[in-house]
């Protein structure tokens, strides 16, 4: 057997749920196909074993030959022998087919969510991937798991009808008949639970997404004193699972009842027949023990049927999420064609860009569906409403298929691997990971101590890592939640620059810090990226004032670009929208200029409500305090 997880899980078939599941099938089959065999040579074995006692009650104790007693009691030892050793590897490769199943999945899932980028959070809650990383992987590797079992009790079944055909040819006609129709009947029972299952997944999902958002958003929470409604809103949702869990533990109890019942009767009808065959002399003693010991036998099959059922149900709704995921493609905008004329401003309605053109070295990014071009080696500042600013932000990664070029050539005909590394986003959604601090700032391990700390001081995060008891070594948990709003902002804006990609792309880097640190972070941010391209998306007008260059687009298109102070005076739209960033209510905006002397120490604020997707800064948007 391969170790697990393998290295490339393949291409999967998402037709259907069903679909899915046959080629996972096989994708291991060689080990579903061993475990199919020593299922087969378990319960082979348990079914020869009233034949054994037969003929040793037959041919050794009612005549009294001992001998023979002896010979099929060996005969009995080693069918034990083969059952354990069979069963015994047979649970090992069971194990393994669910691991696989299971494993093969989540990396499916895992490398599908890459694939899909930034769009993935606006199309699947977050509790779903949970779900599917949690409780479908088990759902569909228990599914395989049973799969050498089953295989086992159907060659069990068909060899005791054989053997029952020989001695009783009512009671082998009966078996034949009264097995089908109890597991068509077991079938039949598992309908309603198979709906239930698929409303219970629904909910549960539901449920997951609304507690991951809880949590990730309890400090916003206790700030605006949402606790109490969304804990109200919890426990309604909580109850309706608990309900749609009841139904399903219904239907459940429903089959487990007929595992019980329909088996029993079948004992019991064989039991009868045989004592009454043992009666009127048509059979042997040891016939009459064997025909009770196969009808012993036979729960354990009927079991074995009605429990392959009732997991391949299960695993066929757990399918059917994964599919639904895998099936998802990366969002392709439509953009208007490179041959077609942009509409002109006179057309759009549009201020005109303030300033003229000036000549300058050759963009390093172009976005054809804004008409917004980044020069190269340029701190530029993007002032647009917050879904654009996501949308934005996508396009520039090459998260989407839009037509964006970066030194003339098109994300799209560049490796995910080579656009990855030249160009970074970072949002406010960027974690930080369980584990020494130092690895969540360098994972790679490529950077010393004193890169780290410039790094730190470039975001204004340092004093964050004088706080710590073991500095950069100290243990942090999931996400960072040591730490508050502002201190996570500037430790990832640490951890990018450290990253120091050929592009930066930087979503709203600083809307948890308070003025003074805002002020201190937009000075050394410039001077740590002096000669490499960075885009921040951000309303601010202390990092907008030391920008190069300022675009701003209020409806998805570039309107306006130049500096911030050359905007102002020039474009009235412009200058209103930062008039209620800054909360000014005259006509005169104030600019600030760089800061003088020792800033104060920060007070960080915690990062407003985002809306679904990136987060992005709202194009106008109040900054709150604490």
């Amino acid at each position: 057997m391969r170790p697990l997880p393998v290295a490339e899980p393949g291409n999967p078939d998402i037709r259907s749920a069903t679909r899915y599941l046959l080629w996972l099938a096989g994708r291991i089959a060689r080990p579903l196909s061993a475990a199919s065999f020593c299922g087969l040579l378990w319960l082979g074995s348990q079914a020869m074993m009233p034949v054994v006692i037969r003929e040793a009650i037959d041919e050794g104790l009612v005549p009294g030959d001992m001998d023979a007693v002896l010979s099929w009691s060996a005969v009995l030892l080693g069918l034990g022998v083969v059952q354990a050793v069979s069963g015994t590897v047979r649970r090992r490769l069971n194990l393994y087919n669910a691991l696989s199943a299971g494993f093969r999945t989540v990396q499916l899932v895992v490398g599908h969510a890459h694939h899909l980028g930034a769009s993935l959070e606006r199309r699947v809650d977050d509790g779903e991937m949970v779900s599917i990383g949690t409780s479908d992987m088990n759902t569909i590797g228990n599914a395989f798991d049973i799969v050498g079992r089953t295989v086992g009790a159907l060659f069990s079944v068909a060899l005791v009808a054989v053997v029952l055909l020989d001695q009783s040819a009512s009671l082998a006609l009966m078996l034949l008949v009264a097995l089908p129709a109890i597991i068509l009947l077991m079938g039949y029972t598992l309908r309603p639970l198979h709906r239930r299952q698929g409303a219970y997944r629904d909910l549960q999902g539901e449920l997951t997404s609304r507690l991951t958002d809880v949590v990730a958003g309890l400090r916003v929470l206790r700030g605006v004193g949402g606790e109490t409604s969304f804990a109200r809103s919890y426990r309604e949702r909580s109850q309706r699972v608990r309900h749609a869990g009841s139904r399903v533990a219904g239907a459940e109890a429903l089959i487990r009842s007929a595992q019980v019942l329909l088996p029993g009767l079948l004992v019991a009808t064989v039991t009868w027949i045989g004592a009454r065959a043992a009666l009127s002399g048509s059979v042997t003693p040891g016939e009459l023990v064997a025909f009770y010991a196969y009808a012993a036998f036979l729960v354990e099959p009927l079991g074995i049927f009605t429990e392959t059922a009732d997991r391949f149900a299960r695993a066929h709704v757990a399918a059917r999420r994964v599919v639904a995921v895998l099936a998802l493609r990366p969002e392709s905008r439509q953009q208007p064609q490179p041959d077609a004329p942009s509409p002109s401003a006179s057309e759009t309605g549009e201020a005109p860009p303030a300033g003229p053109v000036r000549p300058g070295p050759a963009p390093a990014l172009v976005d054809e569906g804004s008409g917004l071009a980044v020069p190269a080696g340029a701190l530029l500042v993007v002032v647009a409403p917050a879904a654009e600013g996501v949308r934005l932000a996508d396009r520039l990664g090459g998260y989407t298929d839009a037509p964006v070029s970066c030194d003339g050539l098109p994300l799209t005909g560049l490796p995910a691997r080579e656009v990855r590394r030249r160009i970074l986003v970072v949002d406010n959604r960027s974690r930080l990971f369980k584990g020494p601090l130092r690895a969540s700032l360098d994972p790679h391990h490529r950077s010393d101590d004193a890169a780290i700390g410039d790094a730190l001081r470039a975001a204004a995060a340092e004093d964050v890592v004088e706080a710590l008891p073991d500095g950069l070594d100290t243990e942090i948990t999931g996400d960072g939640r040591r730490f508050s709003g502002g201190q996570r902002q500037r430790l990832v804006l640490a951890r990018a620059l450290l990253a120091d990609p050929d592009v930066l792309i930087v979503v709203d880097p600083t809307s948890a810090v308070d003025a003074h640190t805002e002020d201190r972070i937009g000075q050394r941010l410039r001077a740590a990226r002096a000669g490499r391209t960075t885009v921040l998306i951000s309303s601010s007008p202390l990092l907008l004032d030391r920008a190069d260059v300022v675009a701003f687009l209020p409806r998805g298109r570039v309107t306006a670009s130049g500096s911030h102070r050359a905007l102002l005076a020039a474009d009235e739209e412009y200058r209103l929208v930062i008039q209620r960033e800054t909360g000014a209510d005259g006509p005169e905006v104030p600019v600030p200029g760089p800061s003088s002397g020792p800033s104060p120490d920060p007070s960080d604020t915690p990062p407003s409500p985002r809306p679904a997707g990136r987060a992005s800064t709202p194009l106008a948007s109040g900054r709150s305090t604490e």
